[in-house]
């Protein structure tokens, strides 16, 4: 049977009981307070909303050091998008994405391609294996802008597709993509180097992930 309570001006709401044989229980909160309903705009305070919003990480100098590391991806995050503005390496290394899970970085199992297109029209191309690389430049000053975004196929399997602009005497761009089975939830990204020994002496990086 329903419940209907009857107001004072005239109108009414009425609980309605489940169609389904199992009891449901509902929770009203223990404080005065309204309950958002679906009439009007309403405004969201001290929730956390699990997908659909866009979160941004914290900026990072990439200013030093061999790798960089955003940790605490969250586990419902199905994409994740890494943003580097003018970095640099100290020598001739390419910049390396590795993506994680709480066991560690996963070095290994990455399945794709990279090509570089230069200002007169040349191209050259690789393959992936311990990461999804930029490609080489001869040049250490070289800056490299732009972004590489993951998304979660299905499972622990991750697509990646990103290019940059390599900014050196002559315009360059490079692009990559391609795939990764992790072993566990992704919670991590690594910016590296290919060499593993050069280190980043300009720019910023920053993430953004979303359900």
């Amino acid at each position: 049977m329903s419940l209907k309570l009857n107001s004072s001006g005239g109108g009414s709401v009425t609980l309605q009981e489940p169609t389904t044989a199992s009891d449901v229980t509902l929770s009203l909160p223990a404080a005065n307070t309204t309950i958002v309903g679906t009439d009007a705009t309403q405004t969201l305070t001290n929730k956390t909303i699990q997908g659909g919003a866009v979160t941004s990480g914290t900026a990072v100098a990439s200013t030093s050091g061999t790798a960089i590391d955003f940790t605490g991806i969250p586990s419902w995050a199905k994409r994740v998008t890494v943003m580097l503005a003018g970095v640099s390496l100290s020598g001739t290394s390419a910049i390396r994405f590795r993506l994680g899970t709480s066991s560690g970085v996963a070095t290994s199992g990455y399945v794709g391609g990279l090509t570089r297109t230069g200002q007169s029209g040349d191209l050259t191309g690789g393959t992936l294996s311990a990461g999804f690389d930029t490609y080489v430049n001869s040049n250490a000053a070289t800056t490299a802008s732009g972004d590489i975004v993951f998304a979660n196929l299905t499972g622990n399997t991750w697509v990646g597709r990103g290019s940059f602009g390599l900014v050196t005497g002559n315009g360059t761009i490079t692009t990559v993509a391609g795939n990764i089975a992790l072993s566990g939830t992704l919670d991590r990204v690594r910016i590296t180097t290919v060499n593993g020994t050069d280190t980043f002496d300009a720019g910023s990086i920053n993430i953004l992930y979303e359900g």
